[in-house]
């Protein structure tokens, strides 16, 4: 490395920001809406496959971060295909007359579902009239009092052969309700018991044996011959009834007969109902007595000629686009609900409710991954109906075997659907990973870009999108100032001078802000003035936690140092993030060094309290001492790191030249400018590494120097490949271009460690020594001194006690036996 000292940044070194003059528009209102998605042409054509590839198992995963329009993006590419396509058939449930337990189901052209659940219900009231009137009609009444007539006439006859054949053996009958008595008769005279006993015992058992053949004459007629006749009367008003309701029933079955014609499955259906309604015609009769019958008997009731219209397609054009928000498994794939009755739970085939696989069906399902997730069992439905295209309709508890109710069994209906699931991209990977039938059932992955390459034709894309924005949400309209300002705060967004963010929720929630700040001081138009207050109002809301941070370091609760020299001692920098909102914050990093044993103590690690990014940026770090300083002997030394007054733990490799840094001053024993503070990643050449944060980063070291007084020292050093993140505040900015301020951009350790001391990090010779008033030097003699210091203590002193002395010293383990900072 040469010993050049790396110069600050100047205001043309700042990456291209956008500018109100690059436009050549007034207002967004003259720009012409964004018709298509911008930035997504990878999502956007595998969405295009996926919706067109037809084959099983190729739905669609859109996946990218929350908030970057997936669901905007997705739904407007939906919407304008369905248009274009085939409207899907009408699906009807309707009762099964022969097992009212499993629905039939029934599929029409789209629109005659409503018209056939009209017909059937006008078929209802109008059989409800015209039955009754039927069976009102004179020849109706004609025809059952012959019948009846014809009973009573065979009824009469054979109780007058009885009489007869009773009067013939002398015997009178005595006929009351229900009762008939036996009299025998002696010169047409009753015989009294009295008499009957007197008489011989041959005219007694002749008499009681007339008497026990008219008996069975009498059971003949009565158990044999009335059920009989009863019979065939019953079996004649049944074949009258048949008749008559067949007679008030035909015309409105032949008419709808004709209207479906076109439809078998239809056919059979109203011959069923037909059948039915002939059998149950009884029902349609309020004076028939049979009114007790149905209220205990829901199956015999009218609702079951309805038709359970699962599937309405009379008002879609083209095919459904449907987004379930909430998907629950009954949601999701149809429930059947229950009722009420005398104690009990009922259910029947009107009961039957549709899921959104039933609306969407023939469509496209829209679906949040993380939702569909979190409810039981969805996530297994969806698979299930997947995999066996069709949608079959059952309870939770029928599916566990949990429930005892009695419940029905839907014809399944056939499924062909499109599902796009919406999420991040972990949850993708996991899926991938951990669930085997997600790569079979979702083999088209969409994803979404967070950041859109800047042009000048990208800018001029993203002013017409707010435009479009602007123009959907009602706002009031942007000067190119304000859209000037929106595209830079998306350029923070993705803290990148070169990429633009698509993160919709962010700058639709700007425009927002920016339009009622805009109205709130009179304006009909927003200006650069009120995106500023939207960002500056956004992170007063919730930058208490960095108030608080900032106030304890001016108080020095929290010790930072913004001036002065110390030796082992720089100022790091660190991100914290509070939900949406992160701020930086400087860190006070210290390193000890002695002679040891060429360790290096991580104290956050030691204490559990270091993480692995961060373990592996000190294992780096260590690596390096050891390829520049150990060449020729092992490093005799123990040092140690800390991040002072941190309590919350460490992470992230982002402070590895600012601890490469302190430790090299320790070691050289030259101090450190306080008013640096560095940050930035290292390899193991010393090679500045990019970081995140840097913007928030440079801005918490600002706030803090800038509260304490500018004095155009101070600054802070950063890895030079994230110039082109460099997206700062404007104060920030006004202080650099006003020289108070300083921003170095450095590309290895040996340049940061030049800003840090204001000496020359050295370059080493052909022999690999390097010049002695260099930091590398001063180094290299620290550790050729520690390593004298370690031999001596190996070799031990040559008295007479010296093997006792030897074994002392070795069961140090080669520690230092004396005070540890003794050099």
């Amino acid at each position: 490395m040469n010993n050049n000292t790396v110069a600050p940044l100047k205001a043309e070194d700042f990456p291209r920001c956008c500018e109100a003059d690059q436009f050549d528009f007034k207002t967004t209102s003259e720009l012409e809406p964004l018709s298509e998605i911008i930035g997504q042409d990878r999502a956007l054509e595998a969405i295009r496959f996926g919706v067109g590839m037809k084959n099983d198992g190729y739905n669609l995963f859109v996946l990218g971060p929350p908030g970057s329009g997936k669901f905007t993006a997705i739904n407007q590419y939906l919407q304008d295909i369905a248009g274009k396509g085939s409207v899907p058939s009408d699906w009807c449930y309707v009762n099964n007359f022969a097992d009212a337990t499993k629905p039939t189901l029934l599929e029409l052209p789209p629109g005659r579902g409503s018209v056939l659940r009209n017909d059937m219900r006008r078929l209802v009231e109008d059989l409800q009239d015209a039955i009754p009137t039927a069976f009102d009609s004179d020849e109706y009444k004609a025809r059952g009092q012959q019948i009846e007539a014809e009973l009573q006439k065979h009824q009469e006859a054979a109780f007058r052969s009885l009489h007869e054949m009773a009067h013939e053996k002398s015997i009178k009958v005595y006929q009351a309700p229900g009762e008939f008595s036996f009299i025998p008769m002696v010169n047409d005279e009753e015989l009294t018991p009295e008499v009957f006993e007197k008489l011989d015992k041959d005219e007694q058992k002749t008499i009681e044996k007339a008497i026990e053949g008219l008996r069975a004459e009498l059971r003949t007629i009565v158990t044999k011959q009335i059920p009989a006749w009863r019979k065939e009367a019953g079996e004649r008003f049944r074949k009258l009834n048949n008749e008559v309701t067949m007679e008030a029933v035909g015309l409105y079955m032949e008419a709808l007969s004709a209207k479906y014609a076109d439809l078998p499955q239809m056919l059979d259906y109203l011959s069923e109902v037909q059948s039915d309604i002939i059998a149950n015609a009884v029902y349609f009769r309020p004076d028939s007595g049979q009114q007790q019958q149905i209220m205990f008997d829901p199956q015999k009731n009218l609702n079951r000629y309805e038709v359970n219209l699962m599937l309405d397609q009379a008002q879609t054009q083209g095919v459904p686009v449907v987004y379930e928000e909430h998907p629950s498994y009954s949601n999701l794939l149809g429930r059947i609900e229950n009722t009420a009755f005398m104690g009990a739970l009922m259910t029947d085939f009107t009961l039957i409710k549709p899921g959104a696989l039933h609306k969407a069906n023939g469509g496209y399902l829209i679906l949040e991954a993380r939702k569909l997730l979190m409810q039981p069992y969805a996530w297994e439905g969806l698979k299930q109906a997947l995999y066996s295209r069709e949608l079959r309709i059952e309870s939770l508890e029928q599916m566990l075997s949990i429930g005892s109710t009695a419940s029905l069994e839907p014809e399944p209906i056939p499924l062909q659907v499109k599902v796009v699931l919406l999420g991040d991209r972990m949850l993708y990977y996991m899926l991938h990973a951990y669930d085997p039938d997600f790569a079979e059932l979702f083999k088209v992955p969409a994803d979404f870009e967070a950041g859109l390459e800047r042009s000048s034709e990208n800018d001029m894309l993203y002013a017409r999108m707010i435009a479009t924005i602007v123009s959907e949400k009602g706002l009031l309209p942007f000067d190119c100032s304000a859209v000037a300002a929106v595209i830079q705060q998306s350029m923070r967004l993705v803290d990148d001078s070169k990429k633009l963010s698509t993160h919709m929720r962010s700058i639709s929630d700007m425009l927002s802000e920016a339009s009622y700040w805009a109205s709130e001081a009179g304006r009909t138009v927003a200006s650069e003035e009120d995106v500023r207050k939207v960002i500056e109002t956004q992170t007063n809301r919730v930058d208490r936690v960095r108030d608080q941070v900032q106030e304890a370091i001016l108080r020095e609760q929290i010790m930072i140092a913004t001036e002065g020299e110390v030796v082992g001692q720089v100022n790091g920098l660190s991100v914290l993030q509070m939900g949406n909102f992160s701020f930086g914050q400087p860190s006070r990093i210290t390193a000890t060094t002695r002679l040891g044993d060429g360790k290096l103590i991580d104290i956050a690690r030691e204490a559990d309290m270091g993480g692995p990014t961060h373990t592996k940026g000190v294992f780096i770090l260590s690596s390096f001492l050891g390829a520049r300083y150990g060449q020729k002997a092992p490093l005799s030394l123990t040092a140690s790191l800390a991040f002072e007054q941190n309590y919350g733990g460490v992470d992230g490799d982002s402070a590895s030249l600012a601890e490469l840094s302190v430790l090299l001053s320790s070691l050289s024993n030259v101090p450190i400018k306080q008013c640096f503070a560095i940050t930035g990643s290292m390899n193991q050449r010393g090679q500045a590494q990019v970081i995140g944060g840097v913007n928030e980063k440079i801005e918490g070291f600002f706030d803090i120097c800038n509260a304490r007084g500018l004095s155009g020292e101070q600054g802070v050093l950063i890895p030079q490949n994230n110039v082109d993140n460099l997206l700062l505040r404007h104060d920030v900015t006004d202080a650099i271009e006003a020289g108070q301020f300083n921003i170095y951009p450095i590309s290895h350790i040996d340049e940061a460690i030049h800003l840090l001391t204001g000496t020359p990090a050295g370059v080493a010779d052909a022999e690999g020594n390097f010049p002695p008033d260099t930091i590398n030097g001063k180094v290299q003699a620290r550790l050729q001194e520690f390593a004298e210091l370690r031999r001596s203590f190996g070799r031990g002193d040559k008295d007479e006690d010296g093997e006792a002395g030897r074994k002392e010293v070795g069961s140090k383990g080669g520690d230092t036996p004396g005070d540890p900072s003794t050099p």
